[in-house]
Order: structure tokens, then sequence, then C-alpha cells
């Protein structure tokens, strides 16, 4: 049975500065518990309403065995999914040498935590280990943005930082190309693409922050298309935009199709 400290202190992780000075976060659901213990991350402790059963590798980890009515008092789901882990945040540090000759995400102010979660899945499907986002850009630990990621969290390594002394100093690197993803772009699929450097997408409504735009080598753009199969000439057309994740993932997908193509 849980106590009411111990209910009131996962429920605290439930927000950003009880996480941030815990130095913990809350991740549920059987698969995403599942991957965490097979991951670098640390699991400091499980509840389950079931009798979940760890590996033979994870056996130091604390199982309590809970009541589902007590599952659902500290869970952020509206139908909570039998586990519910206390997991360390994992220290990463950007090193912008360490980011040469690889691809990488930026992301400016992602607001919605669906997006981002879904992202960072998107990122560990294309192969992409490192995504780097601007202070305004939701908190990778937030419980929606775990949840979205399916586990994807534990192999993709997201880090914080003001973007524009970021660029720059990519930039200065010489041989980084800074792709931006904006209207006025080039098409995708005409454009010469490199097996590396940075992707930006920018804002869910507003795009990339016009500060960012002097550190764009390259623009592109996902060209949208009539029922005709013809390119449409403005957005009239057709839909005004692409959800941000969706715009990522048909980006990566194309990078990397290219990469393979030349392979």
């Amino acid at each position: 049975m849980l106590s009411k400290n111990q209910v009131k202190f996962i429920n605290s992780l439930k927000l950003k500065k009880n996480r941030e000075a815990e130095g913990l976060f809350v991740a549920e659901g059987i698969k995403i518990v599942n991957e965490l213990l097979h991951s670098g991350i640390i699991v400091k402790q499980i509840y389950s309403s079931r009798n979940y059963q760890l590996s033979i590798f994870n056996y130091h980890i604390d199982v309590v065995r809970i009541k589902e009515s007590e599952l659902k008092r500290i869970s952020s789901l509206n139908s909570p999914n039998e586990v519910l882990a206390i997991c360390e945040i994992p220290s990463h540090t950007l090193s912008p040498a360490a980011l040469i000759n690889k691809l990488c995400l930026v992301l400016d102010t992602i607001q919605d935590p669906g997006n981002l979660g879904t992202i960072i899945r998107i990122a560990d499907w294309f192969g992409i280990e490192h995504i780097i986002c601007s202070p305004e850009t939701v908190e990778v630990y937030n419980p929606k943005v775990v949840q979205a990621t399916m586990g994807s969290i534990s192999r993709v390594q997201v880090h914080y930082t003001p973007l524009a002394g970021f660029l720059e100093d990519m930039n200065k690197q010489g041989s980084c190309r800074i792709y931006g993803a904006l209207l006025d772009g080039e098409e995708l699929y005409k454009t010469t693409l490199s097996d590396s450097g940075l992707i930006v997408i920018g804002n869910e409504s507003k795009g990339i922050s016009p500060e960012l735009l002097p550190f764009i080598t390259d623009k592109i753009r996902i060209p949208h298309f009539t029922p005709s199969g013809k390119e449409a000439l403005s957005s009239i057309t057709t839909a005004e935009s692409l959800n941000a994740a969706i715009a990522t993932s048909v980006i990566c997908s194309e990078f990397r199709r290219r990469a393979a193509s030349a392979s």
C-alpha cells in the first residue's frame, strides 16, 4: 500500500521544477519501462498493479505491488498501464565537435509535448542520436513527452541550449551544413542533400525564429500537391502546413533515402 508521502512525492514529479530539483522523471507503461530497463538510464523504483517480472539483469530494482486504484492516484494517464517507474534524469554533454559528420535535429520552440515525443521517436527510427532544442522547447521529461516517445527517449540524447550561439559555433566548423525547413526553401526532392548536418525545425505556428535565419546554409521545403499530382501554387489550394512531427519525418526519410542511394 502506498503511503500519503509516497503518493505526494510521485505526483510532485509531474511538475518540471520538482523533476529538476530531484533529478528524477516518471515513465509509464510496460513497453516504455522495459525499454528503459535495457538502456543506460537508471530506474530507481517500479510500481506495478500486476505481477510485473524483471529480467535477471534488473533483479536489484525494487518492484512495489500496488492496487489499480493506487496506480490511478499516481498516474498521469487517463487509463494507467500497469507499470510506473521512477527514473534518474541522465546527464548529457553537448559537444559541437561530436556532431560533425552526423545528422542531427535542431528544434526551435517546439511547444506541443506530443510533437516533441513523436520527433524523438522519429529520430530513433532514422538513426539520429542527437536533438538540440531551444530553451523554449517543451521539456523532454514532461510525462506527455516521455509517453509519446514510446521508449525512444532511452536512445536519443536531447540537449537544450540557446540556438543562435550553437548554430554560430557550428557554422565556424566550416563543413557543417545547416538545413532550415522554410516555406521559401528549395524543393526537398530536387535539392542536394548531404548525409550529415543539422536539420532545423521551427515552431508549430511561427516557424524558424528570425534570429536563426542568418545561420541557415540551405533552405528546404516539402512541396505540397493538388489531387492532380501537380505542385500547388499556393497554400490556398491545399492544407496550409504540415504538423511539425510529420514534416520532420518526411525530411529525415528523404535524407536517409538519399544517403542510402549514394552508398
